[in-house]
């Protein structure tokens, strides 16, 4: 837990000292809230900004995630990731420090997004709920950021990353139920939003704010987050640079 440690101090440290990141890192989510939430014409519901905070805190998971997998490029292309598979301490901690950081960053920008909501007229969760909002958020987090990063180890150089999270990011959110019910949704896209992981985690938030648990959602989000993150640590143990 100490080798763990020390990765997400040192990532955490770089992102805090860039603080044009931390600065565009939140803002950018309190944007996509403000403009899509209050701008977006809408009939099936009367309080939009309700509907929305949950898919645009996914979103903000996503981003965050997805940037995630550049720290592992640049520590590729910079010579650290070699000297770190070198060192005694198991490559594993190298993955879990990565993911911590990665997860933890998300959730800052989720909470930026999660207050900003309730200042727009958002109603509030209640406590039982926010704390299960959370926990979904940090499991679709470890998702994501396994996989990005577990990604990331087969690229070669940035250019071909930032590539890739463009192709996925985008087609990844608007194919979900972030932006409207399954029931309004074109038949041809209910299918791919329904089976989406990103509507497991915005389904899974959408039920505790009418005090629901979806269980059978959230199962799914946890099932996916072992499964690959069960494949970044095979990866990991095996990885040469």
């Amino acid at each position: 837990m100490r080798d763990v440690i020390y990765y997400f101090e040192r990532d955490f440290l770089r992102w805090i000292r860039g603080k044009l990141s931390v600065v565009s890192a939140l803002v950018m989510p309190a944007a996509w809230l403000i403009f899509v939430g209050l701008a977006l014409p809408t009939t099936f519901t009367t309080n939009y900004i309700d509907f929305i905070t949950p898919g645009i805190m996914v979103l903000t998971m996503v981003g965050a995630s997805l940037q995630g997998g550049s720290l592992l490029i640049f520590d590729k292309i910079l010579g650290f990731l070699n000297k770190f598979l070198a060192l005694p301490s198991p490559r594993e901690s190298i993955l879990f420090g990565k993911i911590l950081f990665i997860t933890t960053r998300g959730l800052l920008q989720a909470t930026v997004i999660l207050v900003l909501a309730f200042l727009l007229g958002a109603a509030l969760f209640p406590p039982g709920g926010l704390l299960l909002t959370y926990a979904i958020l940090a499991v679709f987090g470890i998702l994501l950021s396994s996989f990005s990063t577990t990604i990331a180890l087969s690229l070669s150089d940035h250019d071909a990353y930032a590539a890739f999270t463009a192709m996925i990011s985008m087609p990844l959110f608007f194919s979900s139920s972030a932006l409207m019910p399954y029931d309004v949704m074109p038949t041809w896209l209910r299918f791919f939003a329904y089976i989406n992981p990103v509507s497991y985690a915005i389904d899974s938030i959408r039920a505790l704010q009418s005090g629901m648990i979806a269980w059978s959602r959230m199962a799914e989000l946890v099932l996916l987050s072992i499964l690959v993150v069960g494949i970044s640590i095979h990866q990991f143990r095996k990885v040469t640079v």
